[in-house]
């Protein structure tokens, strides 16, 4: 006859915990880097005019994209075969760019105006960070206007890089991150405007409302998997003829963390 140890069925329930904890683990911590879901809804963003824009309602996402890229390196590269007057020549046509851009905003010809801050920022020397921050800031505020939100970002995200300082591409981006879906990068950018200006409105405001929109996000998403975590858990202990009901989980309040033990009953 075999001499093979038999597992008793404390020895099974042991080795089962174990695994489950394992995969708990292992999914709390991928839980939080779960992508967030986007919403499609279009906003309508108010903005002052010049550097300073006007506000107006949003437009469906155009099908082609704008070739809108700009090498900031290569522009430097560029930049060093000139000279002092050439550099300060770019600068003036820059800035008259900024000024028609800003008039097409206003006018609503959105499309045209990216064009033009594009242009704009092509040539407004790389040692000008203010300017060229705001030219990033407009374009953001264009591009919101048809509907190219993830491009939006990316320009106040440039902007910001440019001036950090720069409350209204700080602002803008957190609206932008907030109907995106995206709560936790949505308040730290409303934290950093009460940071520039404890006063502004729209910031405190969002402070008091994103908190519970997050923590209520999180709940689901925790529901969610430990539903998802109980489904497996059916799965590996069926051959046994256990199930999950026949374990309890309980959570430490003060760590956070899980523990699974045995059901006496």
């Amino acid at each position: 006859m075999s001499s093979e140890k038999v597992q008793s069925n404390e020895e099974i329930v042991e080795e089962i915990t174990k695994n489950l904890e394992e995969k708990l683990e292992e999914k709390c911590r991928l839980s939080e880097y779960e992508t967030e879901r986007h919403e499609s809804g279009e906003n309508k963003e108010e903005t002052s005019t010049s550097d300073e824009e006007t506000s107006s309602d949003d437009e469906e996402e155009k099908p082609g994209e704008l070739n809108d890229n700009i090498d900031e390196e290569q522009l430097k590269e560029s930049e060093k075969q000139l000279n002092e007057e050439e550099i300060e020549e770019r600068k003036l046509k820059s800035t008259e760019l900024k000024r028609q851009g800003n008039e097409e905003y206003k006018n609503e010809k959105y499309l045209e105006s990216i064009v033009t801050y594009t242009e704009a920022l092509k040539i407004c020397p790389t040692k000008y960070n203010s300017e060229r921050s705001i030219l990033y800031g407009n374009r953001a505020a264009s591009k919101i206007n048809v509907g190219r939100k993830k491009s939006a970002i990316e320009d106040c995200t440039k902007s910001i890089e440019l001036n950090d300082r720069y409350l209204r591409a700080y602002l803008r981006r957190a609206k932008l991150y907030e109907e995106e879906d995206k709560l936790d990068e949505s308040l730290e950018d409303f934290k950093k405007v009460v940071e520039i200006d404890p006063g502004c409105k729209d910031a405190l405001n969002a402070l008091q409302r994103l908190p519970p929109k997050i923590q209520e996000r999180n709940e689901k998403l925790k529901e969610e998997m430990l539903g998802k975590l109980k489904d497996l858990g059916n799965m590996i202990l069926k051959p046994f003829g256990l199930s999950t009901n026949n374990f309890k989980l309980e959570q430490n309040p003060e760590t956070g963390s899980y523990s699974v033990s045995m059901n006496k009953s």
